[in-house]
């Protein structure tokens, strides 16, 4: 490999677009122009419920999500907004909230202002505005409702409600053209012209367009890639990825995964969703660790210490290295909303926890700080290696444990401040 070929990231190619920002008290989230992807969630509790919903809000802002969304489609949601927001201050939770706003959002913020004032940014789907001569009309209203409490605008086309009237209208061009689209093409070019278009109007409208972020969303991995490159050619506004509906478990996330990722690396987005549908009983929150850890896998963000594990092995049958890896990972994620204020940077510590001598020592040295276990057959010691140097051996039954300690020390001493490290 030639050492001085450059190794280019997405975030290098990523610096075209506008830059916003989205605000909330002394919280200031800036979306494009070269800065962090942001990680992007919305509640599926009833807006309506004040404490269930400032509790959920809570939970995926911790998990590391940056900004929140809320479904705001009844007066009784619009009313629970700035109590939301109150409760959220009380908490010392200054994540920003977005207002999801369908069919009636003209009226909602019309009618209370203190819901257009407590949210820091709207979502409005194009598709889902009004029909007919309503549509431009009720459109003006959320933007001078944007313009009047200054707050940034997420136009955002889905392709399961898209302006019916403007797809009719690029079926009849194209049944006129020599050689006619396909049907997928003319679906992705209404997708696209009605995210612009719109965007358009609201500029004409006097909203800034530095205020304005663009999404196109489909449920289809290769639509996503072919809209969003095309719509990254003919705009310079912020984007906003994510599959809609990406489906649940293994499906949901390997597909956003996969189409978030090759995006990411072309310079495409600016912020990101995993719209998974939970699991029966699991936390919402899982959709945030997701879209946190492709952007890390991507090196374009850290987020919590990474841990290089062991995949096991006929050399690995005891489940040891199994047990360790998932208390350090669960212990890491566990301390990280404190580690996160009082120990800057440990973000970004390596961590392995390894199975044998095969690439245990390796993997170890390559790390910050690392574990190799004893594999079927091996001595019952476990090397513990720090800064790339061999610094102690673990034996008996709490290495763990031990292990634990150790890598909490190495956090208070690298990464804290003198009296931190000397407690």
């Amino acid at each position: 490999m030639n050492p001085t070929l450059p190794v280019m990231t997405a975030r290098a190619l990523n610096s075209r677009s506008l830059q916003a920002q989205v605000v909330w008290g002394q919280r200031v989230v800036t979306v494009g122009g070269g800065a962090p992807v942001r990680v992007q969630s919305m509640t599926n509790t009833d807006t309506a419920d004040v404490i269930g919903t400032a509790i959920q809000v809570k939970e995926l802002a911790l998990a590391g999500s940056e900004m929140v969304r809320l479904t705001v489609n009844t007066p009784e949601a619009a009313q629970a907004v700035e109590p939301i927001r109150e409760q959220l201050d009380r908490m010392g939770i200054d994540v920003p909230l977005i207002g999801d706003f369908h069919y009636n959002g003209h009226r909602l913020l019309s009618d209370y202002p203190g819901c257009a004032q407590a949210l820091s940014k709207y979502r409005i789907n194009p598709g889902n505005v009004g029909k007919g001569d309503k549509h431009d009309r009720q459109f003006a209203i959320m933007i001078e409702s944007a313009i009047r409490w200054d707050k940034a605008v997420r136009i955002g086309v889905n392709w399961g409600s898209l302006d019916q009237e403007l797809l009719a209208r690029l079926m009849d061009e194209n049944s006129k053209r020599s050689q006619p689209w396909g049907a997928k093409s003319v679906m992705y070019e209404a997708l696209i012209s009605s995210a612009i278009d719109s965007a358009q109007q609201a500029v004409l409208l006097g909203l800034a367009p530095n205020q304005i972020i663009l999404s196109c969303k489909v449920s289809g991995v290769q639509d996503l890639i072919s809209v969003y490159r095309e719509l990254s050619k003919r705009c310079d506004f912020p984007l906003h990825l994510g599959l809609t509906e990406a489906g649940m478990g293994t499906k949901g996330a390997v597909a956003s995964a996969t189409a978030l990722s090759i995006l990411l690396q072309e310079g495409i987005g600016d912020t990101i969703r995993v719209s998974l549908t939970p699991q029966p009983g699991e936390s919402r929150t899982q959709e945030v660790v997701i879209a946190s850890e492709i952007l890390q896998a991507l090196e374009l963000r850290s987020f919590v210490p990474s841990v290089t594990a062991c995949p096991g092995c006929g050399r690995t049958t005891s489940t040891t290295f199994q047990e360790l890896t998932l208390q350090i990972e669960t212990f890491l994620r566990t301390q990280m909303p404190a580690w996160r204020e009082q120990f800057p940077g440990v973000e970004k510590m390596k961590v392995a926890v390894m199975g044998c001598i095969v690439n245990g020592p390796g993997e170890s040295k390559q790390a910050d700080i690392g574990i190799s276990l004893p594999g079927t057959g091996e001595a019952p010691a476990a090397p513990v290696y720090i800064d790339g140097e061999k610094k102690l051996t673990l034996r008996g039954d709490s290495i763990a444990q031990e292990f634990q300690v150790i890598v909490e020390n190495y956090v208070k001493r690298r990464f804290g401040s003198i009296s931190d490290a000397s407690a």
